[in-house]
């Protein structure tokens, strides 16, 4: 890993193989208790201190993210990387990694799994489960919607992917944009 580290900071982002550890290191920690309770304590010492006011909140926000950026610090420091380099690589994995599926996938993976070791941190139980819940149900509803576009051609299945992306992004990438009926789906083939 060191020869792989010293790699790296020559060239302008981290390899493949650093990306998959950071990921996998970073999903292990924040399922540990004892890492969900440093989150968790940061945003009750940020609550607390502000009094709780909910124009506040997003500086409770703020504090979980601190402390998962810190996480990835330690990580990246533990793998014989700059902090700062290896913080500002993971601005970069989009662009220098869109063709690579697998880790665009464990990326997106990770980031999901740093907005959820937040949200757990911020909400109460009753909330963190809600929240949850509605994710199931979305992504069931997103299985349904590729599974009917499934049935249709490589061709159509672009146009109707292409026509998913400007939906989500006129709508601020809301999640209930992320979803075709299947009547929308077919009107979309046909046109």
């Amino acid at each position: 890993m060191a020869a792989a580290a010293a790699a790296a900071s020559t060239t302008s982002m981290m390899t493949r193989p650093q990306l998959l550890h950071l990921f996998s290191r970073f999903s292990f920690l924040t399922s540990l208790p004892e890492v969900k309770a440093r989150i968790a304590d940061a945003v009750r010492d940020k609550q607390s201190s502000l009094g709780v006011r909910l124009e506040q909140m997003s500086l409770a926000r703020y504090e979980a993210v601190a402390v998962t950026t810190e996480i990835q610090e330690e990580i990246l420091r533990e793998m014989g990387i700059d902090p700062s380099f290896g913080i500002g690589c993971l601005g970069k994995v989009n662009v220098m990694y869109e063709d690579d599926m697998e880790l665009m996938v464990k990326f997106y993976q990770f980031v999901a799994k740093e907005e959820m070791a937040i949200d757990e941190a911020e909400l109460d139980p009753i909330e963190f489960a809600e929240k949850i819940h509605a994710q199931h149900k979305l992504q069931e509803q997103q299985l349904k919607m590729l599974i009917q576009m499934r049935k249709y051609n490589p061709e159509s299945q672009s146009v109707i992917l292409e026509t998913l992306r400007k939906q989500l992004e006129s709508a601020n990438f809301d999640t209930d944009a992320s979803i075709l009926t299947p009547e929308q789906i077919q009107e979309i083939v046909e046109n």
